[in-house]
């Protein structure tokens, strides 16, 4: 059995591995950039050695500083989370060579299933249907036009060595094909260091279903469960569920036999993910995921399996604990993950929200439980993923797995920052949900989010100097919870006037049109899309920042002509800075 596991990661996965390892005896080495010294994992681990910078390149992205880190902890393997180096064979080649055990696949295999391209190569020759789309990286923004012209639009521009959203641009006209382009490849050199894509035909009302599976090295390969992660938005997933519902007979099992040959054929071992698009009772394969995925606890909540301690059995050289009829055997239940992210639904515009959590209260009960990277008092960066922690349910059905999820969103309390909890209980409420009529697209297409209000729950000021205040009444002996707004304390509510979360409201919010075009949330530009003297309309791209690995266009909220530009690329911004101003 492996002795000491180095976690090439950060936040809530690094925090699982952590957990999963101690429980088996094994020592732990968390790594750590400038603004994650603190973090929960690094209070976690045995060990904890610092990456330097702020960046993901700078730190959880530089190969020589984990290298330097696992030779002084004398770690004998290297668990890499997911994102980061999990996709990278170079990485994983490297980490072997030393003689140290890389927690995930073999190097060849990463190379064939973790590049898109090539992954759809190989599962033609696996007899999987595959959605249409090519099999070269892309070269030119020619090249995406000529396959427009052919398949029509609208088209899927694909990071071919990343997953889970990033990098990935949907073009619904020829107009916006270069520069959708230049944008999926920027997001992907910064979130999988590598800027290689492709295209294919994006279809028009697909759910997303995915089969985990995992393999050792004596040749044995199971599929654990499907799920279902349709309910996304900028096409990453925001809720997922095991297993998938309203399948008819026979689709599970077909997808399931489908991954595993998939899986096979390239000599796969460890966990991985096959994706497929499903629709008129037909899948695809999309791709597979040379990792472990966010939404893995939904599969091991109804199988009992932990996937974190198979994928360290598997790399100490074990066998698989069950067979694939004992896997299924296992099978009860349904569970459901909510991904509470560190963004603002408001409008259900889904704008970053980094910042510091003031108050994290999670729930509790039966069938609950929460996997967080964060407690009361950290930040969330912008220079990261959004991701403040994952609640996965358990419930004896998906009816019950619903009802139970939402009580515990509602116990759930994060104060400091936006979150994405009031968008993910307007989705398991709606009867589209619950109704299993969802798909990818509809969350931005047909849930009406236009009148959610997001809050950080803190006492900001209004527009008039008042605060928010919850305070607890009785009256007649009945206790009442009340919410008021009174002047700050220790003065008098000063004269109305425009605070900078208010004026960040009005240019960007759908208030009255001001031409001032602020920051919605701390970040970095990426490129200024207009000069000064140069005329707009309203709802034109002017600006592209970059938060949280995600780009935002920040658009012109009035017709005119730019009169003055207070930034250039590259620099870092702040929530309600002026960027630039439209007359």
């Amino acid at each position: 059995m492996l002795k000491k596991i180095l976690i090439a990661n950060r936040g809530e996965i690094a925090v699982r591995v952590i957990r999963t390892a101690r429980e088996m005896g094994i020592a732990t080495v968390a790594v750590y950039s400038e603004l994650d010294r603190n973090a929960l994992h690094v209070r976690l681990a045995d060990e904890a050695y610092a990456l330097g910078g702020q960046t993901a390149a700078e730190s959880y992205l530089k190969t020589s500083a984990i290298i330097e880190a696992i030779k002084l902890s004398g770690a004998d393997a290297v668990h890499p989370g997911y994102g980061f180096f999990s996709e990278n064979a170079d990485f994983a080649k490297t980490i072997t060579d030393m003689g140290v055990a890389f927690i995930g696949p073999p190097p060849a295999a990463i190379v064939e299933m973790g590049d898109k391209v090539s992954s759809r190569k190989a599962a033609l020759r696996g007899g999987a249907p595959i959605v249409p789309g090519t099999t070269e990286f892309l070269k030119s923004a020619d090249e995406i036009s000529q396959f427009a012209k052919t398949h029509g639009f609208p088209v899927a521009i694909k990071a071919a060595f990343g997953g889970g959203g990033r990098g990935m641009k949907v073009v619904h006209d020829e107009k916006s094909v270069k520069e959708a382009m230049e944008s999926a490849q920027r997001e992907s050199k910064a979130f999988f260091g590598r800027d290689e894509i492709y295209v294919e035909k994006y279809l028009s009302w697909p759910r997303h279903i995915e089969i985990q599976l995992v393999g050792d090295t004596h040749g044995n390969v199971v599929w654990v469960s499907s799920r279902d992660c349709s309910a996304q938005r900028r096409h990453q997933k925001l809720i997922e569920e095991a297993p998938a519902p309203a399948l008819p007979d026979g689709v599970e099992d077909a997808m399931g036999a489908a991954a595993v040959k998939a899986a096979k054929a390239v000599g796969y071992f460890n966990a991985g993910t096959v994706e497929f698009i499903y629709q008129d009772e037909e899948f695809f394969f999309l791709e597979m995921n040379t990792r472990l995925q966010v939404e893995h606890p939904v599969s091991e909540l109804i199988t009992g399996i932990d996937l974190v301690e198979w994928q360290i059995r598997v790399a100490a050289g074990e066998k698989l604990p069950m067979t694939q009829k004992q896997v299924l055997a296992s099978r009860r239940g349904h569970a459901i993950e909510v991904r509470i992210n560190a963004e603002n639904p408001t409008g259900g515009k889904f704008l970053p929200s980094p910042g510091t959590i003031t108050k994290l209260t999670t729930p509790d009960g039966f069938g609950v439980r929460f996997d967080g990277g964060y407690e009361s008092g950290d930040t969330v960066s912008q220079y990261y993923d959004n991701l403040v922690g994952k609640l996965i349910v358990w419930g004896k059905d998906r009816e019950s797995a619903i009802a139970r999820t939402i009580r515990a969103l509602e116990e759930t309390k994060i104060e400091g920052l936006h979150t994405t909890i009031e968008a993910d209980l307007a989705i398991l409420r709606h009867p589209d949900f619950a109704a299993t009529k969802h798909s990818t697209k509809w969350v931005e297409e047909k849930l009406d989010l236009s009148n959610l209000v997001s809050t950080t729950g803190e006492t900001q000021q209004n527009s008039e100097g008042l605060v928010e205040k919850s305070t607890v009444v009785e009256v007649n002996g009945k206790r009442f919870d009340v919410k008021v707004w009174v002047p700050p304390v220790g003065g008098t509510a000063p004269t109305a006037q425009k605070t900078r979360s208010a004026s960040r409201g009005a240019s960007q919010s759908g208030g009255a049109a001001s031409g001032t075009i602020t920051a919605p949330m701390q970040g970095t530009v990426i490129k200024v899309l207009v000069t000064e003297g140069q005329t707009v309309a309203q709802g034109d791209a002017v600006l592209v920042l970059e938060a949280m690995k995600m780009e935002n266009q920040i658009q012109a909220d009035k017709a005119g002509t730019v009169s003055k530009i207070n930034c250039k690329a590259g620099d870092t911004v702040g929530s309600g800075d002026v960027l630039l101003v439209i007359e």
